[in-house]
């Protein structure tokens, strides 16, 4: 979960006063400690050990932009990544709930499965996954065990050329693609952590490369435009593959049609290769029919909510059919209605407690946050909408909010764990430019901006006024365990 994760000592405010804007800014931290990021049942000594060892390296938001690190640690274990194939994904926003579906509905057709995504919400194993179980606590660390002194031994060659060792996210994704080939796993969804090109899980051979919406963000590491950014994402296609994309803006596709022409592989877009002909929201989720590359797929469930969920689940569709038949082969519908339905993705608008409903959602930049806008009154109605929200302060505060305004009636501005936040105070700031002071509460304390948001949905004029969190898949998942904590939902 990147250094969001890590524990850090937290900046202290004065006592209770009002900032520049008027808005009471309440006494005490800044932010409560930040939640374990690995209480998880399962998640012994052992287990904290290694993720120690893990956070200990540089952090996974600092990437280098390289693959010499990780190819050179892979090829000392004796290339473990290429004992499996690869179904590869990258994009802006939806890569964790594509790659979730992808697996589950490979998964369905009696394939074993490995699943490598982040950040994670809770537990550090989250990140990968074993026939749709996250790794057990054991093989995770007997498999660490196992590859730690190769990543000693390729951290001595690095420093001995001059180079850092390898980081947070390139030991990760070597002891994960260890761990697919140990389980063994016949075939793997791998999520890329940041852009493509130079991202460390490139070192894989991927037979399929799945493009989700591209757009602007981690502007500072991946380019300034979305043709930039685009660029870097289609680094992960190999020559001769199969590649599947939603649609995307002109300047990204572009940039997607230029690497498929000059790597001699074959490009399938939503739109025009295969589209969602129509979505229906259902109890739990949505009914969704899919006009796939191979076959035609009529109400389909879909357990997770709105439209750009469905949009997932074409993309999602589509790269199982182009791994399974290259596009030519339509999926057994009856097989595929079970992967989709068993499908899951923690912290995408997932409700987590009741009186008053609780909903949490991962968005943390405008897209998301306008996807989120989108779907938030079509899969929870209400009439008055509490938000907490915390951004970490490399994102697009202003964009995020803009996106929120018309759909929360109160925001209750804090701030997600770890020193990569934005600064309540100064999120607040934007937040009142942009929706004015008499619909915005300051509270810097994620526990306590929790209660307040719960006590004003108690107190607001509306039988149906809810929660939302949102800004941070940190602050999700602490805002996760917390309800948790409590015994589940209330």
């Amino acid at each position: 979960m990147s250094d969001e994760n890590t524990q850090h000592d937290d900046d202290q405010h004065d006592d209770g006063r009002l900032d520049a804007d008027g808005i009471e800014i309440p006494a005490g931290p800044a932010a409560p400690a930040p939640v374990d990021p690995s209480p998880a049942d399962g998640d012994d000594d052992e287990v904290r050990r290694v993720q120690a060892a893990l956070y200990a390296r540089i952090g996974e938001q600092s990437p280098e932009h390289r693959l010499s690190a990780t190819r050179r640690a892979v090829e000392l274990l004796g290339d473990p990544h290429l004992s499996y194939p690869v179904i590869h994904i990258t994009g802006t926003n939806g890569k964790t709930s594509t790659a979730r579906m992808a697996e589950s509905i490979v998964r369905a057709h009696g394939l074993r499965t490995g699943l490598m995504t982040s950040p994670h919400l809770v537990s550090i194993r989250e990140r990968i996954v074993i026939d749709g179980e996250p790794i057990a606590a054991d093989r995770f660390v007997e498999n660490w065990d196992d590859i730690a002194p190769i990543l000693e031994m390729t951290d001595q060659e690095l420093t001995a050329k001059g180079e850092l060792p390898l980081t947070f996210f390139e030991a990760l994704t070597v002891l994960a693609l260890a761990c697919f080939a140990e389980a063994p796993v016949d075939v793997a969804v791998i999520e890329v952590g940041m852009g493509g090109e130079w991202d460390s899980t490139n070192v894989v051979q991927s037979q399929v490369a799945v493009f989700t919406p591209i757009a602007m963000d981690h502007a500072k590491q991946l380019g300034n435009t979305v043709a930039e950014i685009a660029r870097t994402k289609s680094g992960i296609i190999k020559p001769s593959s199969a590649v599947v994309s939603s649609a995307q803006t002109p300047d990204a596709l572009a940039e997607l049609e230029r690497a498929a022409e000059l790597t001699e592989s074959t490009l399938s877009v939503e739109g025009t290769g295969f589209r969602v002909t129509s979505d229906t929201p259902a109890v739990g989720g949505q009914l969704v029919s899919v006009q796939g590359l191979a076959g035609t797929y009529d109400d389909l469930f879909v357990p997770l909510f709105g439209a750009h969920q469905a949009h997932n689940a074409a993309v999602a569709i589509a790269a199982v059919e182009s791994f399974l038949g290259r596009g030519s082969q339509a999926l057994d519908e009856d097989v595929l209605s079970e992967g989709l339905a068993a499908a899951t993705s923690p912290g995408r608008l997932q409700p987590i407690a009741q009186d008053p409903v609780v909903v949490v959602d991962a968005a943390h930049n405008p897209h998301g946050a306008r996807a989120l806008a989108e779907a938030l009154p079509v899969a929870f109605p209400s009439e008055h909408v509490v938000g907490v929200v915390g951004i970490l302060g490399d994102k697009d505060a202003r964009g995020f909010v803009r996106a929120l305004k018309d759909t929360v009636q109160t925001f209750v501005v804090t701030q997600p764990p770890g020193e990569r936040a934005l600064d309540a105070d100064a999120f607040a700031r934007i937040v009142v430019d942009e929706v004015g002071p008499d619909r915005v509460v300051v509270e810097p304390a994620l526990d306590q901006a929790l209660q307040e948001a719960r006590d004003l949905a108690d107190e607001a004029d509306a039988e149906d006024a809810m929660v939302l969190v949102a800004g941070s898949i940190v602050m999700v998942g602490s805002v996760m365990d917390l309800v948790h904590a409590e015994g589940g939902t209330k």
